[in-house]
């Protein structure tokens, strides 16, 4: 409620990068006030409870709920989102190289279908920079997994050189690391979801994940983001190429390029669009995914997300866990609370005693 009393009117008069800022800045310089961050627990933080909590590939998982990569993408306020609520979140995108994306203005609201299209490109300070913080964070409360990408200059033959690089500096860091090969933003990207494109990448990929838990003494999971905007056969094609590449998981799905159904004058804007209209075709990905795989291979749902509802059904679908990312634009760091209970009651009214029971639900 403060938030869309206060906080939003403000933030929607605000550029929308430049808001993206602010908040990113606050959250930093809050890490660094004492009692902040305990303040803002009390005020937003979700309590850890039995029926929710969760693990998977390793890791535990305080709640199912985790935030998306893309607002935090040189881990500067990992102690700030690590407060409001979330089970887990991811950083990122990260590359090799620091490089600063496109040109601005590439970020855009649509508040009549509560989405958001994007262009930012990558834009990150570097892998470097980003071990460099991660190293100096004191505690860390939720799961930090790593989202790793290819600098805009390097070719798609050369591409699994930047991911195992991210991978090498980084790998002491991640909680888990994905691989994201979905974005729309940067040229050719996603041509490196098809094909012997991804078998090669995703065993370059494997093969420095095997050799860094070997120089680390421990194992780590690496999952793939894929796109919505693949056909049923290419989507088939891909999850098959996944599961025999031995990584631990899928995130279903990144932004969408389509715009389908969608009024408001910002969708001629390229870019991803995530938000509210993304939501049926990422659940239903999720639950392609899960036949095909027959619950196998972990998902994280991501896309749509704004109500316990919303999250279910892509528990329902198939995913163990999910994400947000637009709606903590558009409803506020309150929305982990509203979720974390809707799913609580959600659970009780189908006479599931955990999370994992509901989990590809729809397909028994």
């Amino acid at each position: 409620m403060l938030y869309r009393l206060l906080g939003k009117p403000v933030f929607f008069q605000m550029d929308p990068e430049n808001a993206h800022h602010l908040v990113i800045g606050g959250l930093h310089m809050a890490s660094k006030v004492p009692g902040a961050i305990p303040f803002m627990r009390g005020m937003y933080g979700v309590p850890e409870v039995p029926e929710l909590s969760t693990d998977l590939f390793g890791v535990h998982f305080p709640s199912p709920v985790g935030l998306a990569a893309g607002l935090d993408k040189n881990a500067e306020a990992v102690q700030g989102f690590s407060a409001i609520g979330f089970g887990f979140m991811e950083v990122g995108t990260v590359t090799p190289v620091s490089q600063p994306g496109n040109e601005s203005p590439r970020l855009f609201r649509l508040p009549s279908e509560e989405a958001l299209v994007n262009r930012m490109g990558f834009n990150n300070d570097g892998m470097k920079e980003m071990a460099k913080r991660l190293g100096e964070l004191k505690e860390r409360t939720i799961p930090v997994a790593i989202n790793i990408g290819k600098n805009k200059v390097t070719p798609n033959e050369e591409a699994y050189m930047d991911y195992k690089k991210c991978i090498t500096e980084l790998y002491p860091h991640a909680d888990f690391f994905v691989v994201n090969i979905s974005s729309p933003n940067t040229p050719d990207l996603r041509n490196l979801q098809h094909g012997s494109e991804l078998s090669s990448l995703l065993k370059a990929v494997t093969e420095e994940m095997r050799t860094q838990a070997q120089r680390y003494g421990s194992t780590k999971a690496v999952l793939v983001k894929i796109a919505p905007d693949v056909s049923d056969m290419e989507l088939e094609f891909m999850v098959d190429t996944i599961e025999q590449s031995g990584v631990s998981g899928i995130i279903a799905t990144n932004t969408t390029i389509s715009r389908e159904g969608i009024k408001h004058k910002n969708a001629k804007e390229t870019g991803g669009l995530s938000g509210k209209p993304l939501g049926a075709r990422s659940t239903e990905i999720v639950s392609r995914i899960y036949r095909q795989t027959g619950g196998k291979l972990p998902i994280i749902g991501s896309g749509g997300i704004f109500t316990a509802a919303d999250a279910y059904g892509k528990i329902r679908a198939g995913a163990s866990l999910v994400e947000i990312y637009t709606a903590l634009i558009y409803e506020g760091p309150e929305v982990n609370r509203s979720l974390h209970r809707g799913l609580r009651e959600l659970l009780r009214r189908d006479g599931f005693t955990h999370i994992s029971e509901a989990v590809g639900a729809d397909h028994r």
